[in-house]
């Protein structure tokens, strides 16, 4: 293991919490002789989540913090639901958030061989049994959060023949559920974790990576703690569930300090709680599995792969986990706090295009037929180093249909019949006449324009309106497929009382339309993100989107508005 260099501080821009604390106190005092080593243990049996991206932060952004190290760990220890697909997805997502493990790739399968050593140490000391109880015999025996388990009449098993069965579940001799392999601690603890513990099953399944090599595997709490201390992690940090399985933590390594003398030490925080979603897995697995969502990569679903396809970016996720910050306190977080990060770092980077999704035609009567040119517009209004773009302009542009109204309202600024507004990097015009079908559904809205009035031309902007709209030449406009994508639940907690949670699904958190777009935004390659002017984020899809079939997808509008008329 290398041992880089460690700093006393963090970042200042890092705000200081009850981790750093901890760190920054270990490091002072040498405990581990300068080194910071964490962890991310991930269970290859799905898909990463916005859950687990705090998780990512926090331990890649400590060790990197505190010239440490990272281990990427695969909790690979349940053959029947784990899949090369899953490990490959969640590498992929974590390097998509910004984080390496460099060298420190690792499988708890890499160590079942250690695991079985030290399983045959345990029962050697007396410290483990093999139990041959059915699982519902041993939910009974374990008893109740206010009684008391009973022993196992197995628990007293001699040392000769706990080896004995042991070695063959391992050779293959027992069916599923025959034995499983139990420590020896007490079964009056008030932590129920503490009674007897289950660490070895027998499972005739083949591994993703061992294939037929074994029969029995480990479970976790038994192959955590183990991984950490053969690995030498000094800080193993999880989420507040684990909370009461320290001591089990604590008391195999204290049971294995002879033949491990390495003891990692457990902290806990808050998992993330997010208002409007559900981040449970078997829910998630329900909603791919029932139709609810187009997949694990369904722009509407909190997975990772969900959200780079929703067009979040790794930067935003990352000042978000910052913002919530790290506690032991149960919250939870709105999805309006996620939505404004996302906001706020599109907004930096984000190139500015014009896209109009409920077109209205509109010409211009006076412009010369056949005429084309070309109007500028800056590519970012607050970043001039990013230079400006070409807009075709002609005689028939496209307008969004709610910039035109024949009788508005009392503080409309936008166009009506006798009125002056600015097409944005274009000319003022004034509308002149209207043309409607049979049914009096406004088709075309007739204007002049004055020639003289060109912005960024001498002059030009010396009339002053207080409208100003967005538009495309209809000529120049490319038709591209826009998903407009909302929050996946109607309501801050799904399932809350009692009801199926499938029950406050939001019928209308996607809607696809046909819009249109200036013809830079179709060129776009998959991925690239843009500001459509007055519309919010959006993102060309990563796997529909191609050349003469642009695809976008709606990131987040421009603020918050949510229960808005119109949702």
């Amino acid at each position: 293991m290398s041992a880089p260099k460690p700093v006393s501080k963090p970042p200042a821009a890092h705000v200081t919490n009850f981790l750093r604390q901890i760190i920054e106190e270990d490091l002072r005092t040498n405990k581990w002789g300068g080194r910071v080593a964490t962890r991310f243990p991930p269970e290859p049996n799905g898909y990463l989540h916005i859950g687990h991206a705090k998780s990512i932060c926090i331990n890649f952004g400590l060790a990197r913090d505190y010239g440490g190290e990272c281990h990427m760990r695969f909790d690979d220890t349940n053959p029947e639901k784990e899949e090369q697909e899953y490990v490959d997805s969640i590498l992929e997502s974590v390097r998509w958030l910004g984080f390496d493990w460099g060298e420190h790739l690792y499988y708890a399968s890499d160590y079942f061989d250690k695991f079985y050593e030290f399983a045959e140490y345990l029962i050697r000391k007396g410290k483990a049994y093999v139990d041959s109880l059915s699982a519902e015999e041993i939910r009974d025996y374990r008893g109740t959060l206010t009684e008391p388990g009973r022993n196992s009449p197995y628990r007293d098993r001699s040392v000769e023949e706990n080896l004995d069965l042991f070695r063959r579940m391992r050779a293959g001799e027992f069916p599923d559920g025959a034995h499983v392999l139990r420590l020896k601690i007490d079964m009056a603890s008030p932590n129920i974790n503490l009674r007897d513990p289950v660490i070895y099953r027998i499972r005739h399944v083949p591994h993703h990576r061992t294939g037929n090599k074994w029969c029995i595997y480990p479970l976790y709490d038994y192959a955590h703690c183990i991984s950490d201390a053969l690995e030498r992690i000094t800080h193993s940090i999880c989420t507040m569930e684990f909370e009461d399985h320290r001591a089990l933590y604590d008391w195999i390594l204290d049971e294995l300090a002879e033949v491990l003398p390495w003891h990692s030490r457990q902290y806990e925080f808050t998992r993330l709680n997010l208002l409007y979603t559900v981040l449970s897995k078997r829910k998630l697995i329900e909603l791919v599995e029932g139709g609810h969502v187009d997949g694990w990569d369904d722009p509407r679903m909190p997975t990772l792969v969900g959200c780079r396809r929703r067009g979040f970016t790794p930067e935003g996720i990352r000042l978000f986990v910052e913002r919530i910050g790290v506690s032991k306190q149960e919250s939870w977080i709105d999805m309006t706090v996620l939505e404004d990060c996302i906001r706020e770092d599109l907004n930096e980077r984000a190139l500015r295009r014009i896209a109009v999704l409920n077109p209205l035609k509109l010409v211009i009567v006076n412009y010369p037929q056949g005429q084309e040119e070309t109007c500028s517009a800056p590519n970012h209004p607050q970043k001039p180093e990013l230079g400006t773009r070409a807009l075709p302009f002609s005689r028939e542009l496209l307008i969004e249909r709610d910039d035109f109204m024949e009788d508005p309202p009392k503080g409309y600024f936008r166009l009506s019949p006798g009125t002056e507004v600015r097409l944005r990097y274009a000319y003022l015009v004034k509308c002149v006449d209207v043309k409607k079908d049979a049914q009096g559904r406004v088709l075309e809205v007739h204007c002049t324009y004055d020639p003289q009035t060109k912005s960024g031309t001498p002059g030009a902007e010396s009339r002053k309106v207080k409208g100003n709209i967005h538009w495309l030449s209809a000529r120049h406009a490319v038709a591209a497929e826009v998903r407009l994508y909302d929050r996946l639940f109607s309501v801050p907690h799904p399932g809350a009382g009692g009801r199926d949670y499938r029950e406050d699904l939001n019928p209308h958190s996607k809607r696809v339309i046909r819009a249109w777009v200036e013809p830079l935004a179709a060129a776009a390659q998959p991925e690239e993100r843009f500001q459509f002017e007055r519309h919010g984020y959006f993102v060309a899809d990563l796997r529909d989107h191609a050349p003469g079939r642009p695809v976008f997808n709606r990131t987040v509008t421009l603020r918050d508005s949510w229960g808005n008329a119109g949702r």
